[in-house]
């Protein structure tokens, strides 16, 4: 599946949901991230971010498609890094 992934956590706690989230997705801009996931795979990244994260004050947020097809992206300005030819 397809997946986007946003997140909205506290600066002392940026740095390492950015490396948990680049372990399975890739990163094309400040806190959001892009990829093709199994739903294990899924499973365990969403496993490993609530145990760093702060329910209270943090919010990731994660939009899901059967396929990359069914999403349409539009790039305003610099894309910083480009998913086009990524399978």
């Amino acid at each position: 599946m397809y997946v986007i992934l946003v997140y909205d956590v506290g600066e002392e706690r940026v740095g390492r949901a950015c490396k948990l989230c680049r372990r399975y997705l890739n990163w094309v801009q400040n806190s959001v991230f892009e990829g093709v996931l199994t739903e294990s795979k899924l499973e365990r990244l969403k496993s490993e971010l609530s145990k760093s994260i702060d329910k209270e004050k943090d919010s990731v947020l994660i939009y899901r498609f059967r396929d990359q097809k069914l999403a349409v992206k539009e790039v305003i300005g610099l894309e910083r890094l480009s998913t086009d030819n990524i399978v």
